[in-house]
């Protein structure tokens, strides 16, 4: 079916958009980004020669690439993408337009990933408008404000600002605490992040307990060998082989 749709891109037509845009998700799916990127590269040039620039469809398309180009690794592309996405969307959709919303909240995944190159400050600042957008459009309790609140705490962290990191991390937990419950896996993510930033402050006592909630509710909700409990268990493992080292034992 791949083949057919790869000879029919030659031929630019609105009545096979349906198809390749099912067709990129399957390929999503199943972890085939590079094909995923260049069929989504061929299906936005078709879009743009087929209807505006401006369309749903066109946008959603555009918004999908830049995803991939970010699980790609190849940051540039994925940011210029968000940023052009962002600005059709915003002038529009609007700024308080959860399309759009979603469009900032990525951008600022990828600024993120480009934080060593000196985008952490642009990361940062990204979270907070979206943060107070969501805020004022969704409340504080809603999951993706909590997403946005979570977002800003890792930026904050990578940046060493831990006293901000933290404040925004235990607020994060204390509202998926309540409204989650405290065994959702989002929870477990606030207790886990939490527990790495205070290993970060050697705070090891809260720090340790916070690691053994969040690995054994790992444990319960995914299981034993998901990656994020693998990840949770060693990162837990090495602060204590750290503070085994550094106490002689």
């Amino acid at each position: 079916m791949f083949l057919e749709l790869r000879q029919q891109l030659d031929k630019p037509s609105k009545d096979w958009l349906p198809l390749y845009d099912l067709q990129a998700r399957s390929l999503i799916n199943l972890g085939k980004n590079e094909a995923a990127s260049e069929l989504l590269k061929q299906v936005i040039r078709i879009r743009e020669t087929t209807q505006p620039k401006t369309h749903p469809s066109t946008l959603t398309t555009m918004s999908n690439l830049a995803l991939v180009l970010n699980t790609q690794g190849k940051y540039a592309e994925a940011e210029a993408m968000n940023r052009q996405t962002l600005e059709i969307r915003e002038e529009v959709l609007g700024k308080t337009h959860p399309d759009t919303l979603t469009t900032m909240n990525n951008l600022a995944l990828v600024l993120d990933r480009q934080g060593k190159q000196g985008k952490y400050t642009d990361a940062e600042a990204m979270n907070r408008q979206t943060l107070e957008i969501r805020e004022e459009v969704l409340g504080k309790t809603h999951p993706d404000t909590l997403t946005t609140m979570s977002n800003l705490a890792l930026v904050l962290n990578r940046q060493g600002k831990y006293a901000d990191a933290e404040a925004m991390n235990r607020q994060t937990l204390e509202i998926r605490e309540e409204v989650l419950g405290k065994t959702h896996p989002d929870t477990l993510t606030s207790v886990y992040c939490l527990a790495y930033l205070l290993q970060k402050k050697q705070e090891y006592e809260e720090a340790s307990l916070l690691y053994q909630r969040a690995c054994t509710g790992y444990k319960l909700s995914l299981g034993p060998e998901h990656p994020t409990t693998k990840t949770c268990e060693n990162h837990y493992s090495i602060m204590l082989s750290s503070l085994q080292e550094s106490n002689g034992i």
